[in-house]
């Protein structure tokens, strides 16, 4: 018999509604990119208030490591502020079948830090590269004072290192004396602080330093991310950020989705620092 059909009817709803309740609400699961993990929690926190017996659970730790979890099926949702690689959608389609689903949800530039007091007006990208290399160490070479340039920059787990990689120094090394740090905010700390240093990383994380205007060369007009120099690839350092999943979105993963590319969502791209969808 039935064990639930010998209990009061008022109990056995309660009961019913409760283990639906339960199965309603097992969690969306998001990893991934630490320049995105601050907007995934706010659209989270946004989605569950909106939309009662849904739980999303974000966390971060690298665009990398968002990827890596989506292939070992550890993350329903993977955010990654770089596209995926085609080792890597290789690595999906030999395990689940499937290159995945690359879905847009925001838009960002990448953009230079500096301390508030250097005195550097603007940075053509092949001096950035130069910099980043190693090519140029002295602040003077590019128009500042007579100072060593000290260097930060991010893990190479990190979405932003790898875009910066490719789109700065066309997928060259490095200059050894980098001071990689775990996190854009760890970066933006560093140069903050520092009278010297150079550090890149989100629009979104751009507070208490100073933004260096770029130019695409020479005689390039100098250019600051913003909605419209982002949204029109004016600024040289325009990306995408990105969901990613393993299937086409279904079920509790498709409503949340969805919802972060209404309007309501979308506002909450802006609110955090970064650029809307058109």
């Amino acid at each position: 018999m039935n064990r639930t059909a010998r209990l009061p009817s008022t109990l056995a709803a309660l009961l019913a509604l409760a283990l639906a309740t339960a199965a309603a609400a097992k969690p969306v699961s998001v990893k991934g990119s630490d320049t995105m993990v601050i907007l995934g929690q706010r659209w989270a926190e946004a989605y569950m208030n909106t939309t009662p017996g849904q739980v999303v659970m974000v966390t971060g730790g690298g665009s990398g490591t968002g990827i890596a979890a989506l292939i070992n099926g550890t993350t329903d949702i993977c955010q990654a502020s770089r596209a995926m690689r085609p080792d890597e959608k290789l690595k999906l389609r030999d395990r689940y079948q499937t290159m995945g689903v690359e879905t847009p949800v925001a838009r960002d530039g990448v953009t230079i830090y500096v301390h508030g007091s250097n005195p550097v007006p603007s940075l053509t990208i092949a001096q950035v590269r130069d910099i980043y290399m190693g090519r140029v160490t002295n602040w003077k070479q590019v128009g500042g004072r007579d100072a060593t340039i000290l260097l930060y920059g991010r893990e190479n787990s990190s979405g932003t290192y790898g875009f910066f990689k490719e789109m700065v120094l066309a997928n060259r090394d490095f200059a050894d004396r980098l001071q990689a740090l775990p996190g854009t905010s760890a970066v933006v700390n560093a140069v903050s602080k520092d009278p010297n240093g150079i550090g890149y990383g989100g629009a979104a994380y751009a507070k208490g330093v100073k933004e260096v205007p770029l130019k695409k060369d020479d005689g390039g007009a100098p250019v600051l991310p913003s909605l419209a120099s982002v949204s029109d690839g004016s600024y040289p350092l325009s990306r995408y950020l990105f969901f990613y999943t393993r299937q086409k979105p279904a079920g509790d993963v498709k409503k949340f989705v969805d919802w972060v590319l209404t309007p309501e969502g979308q506002k909450i791209v802006g609110a955090v620092g970064y650029y809307p969808l058109k």
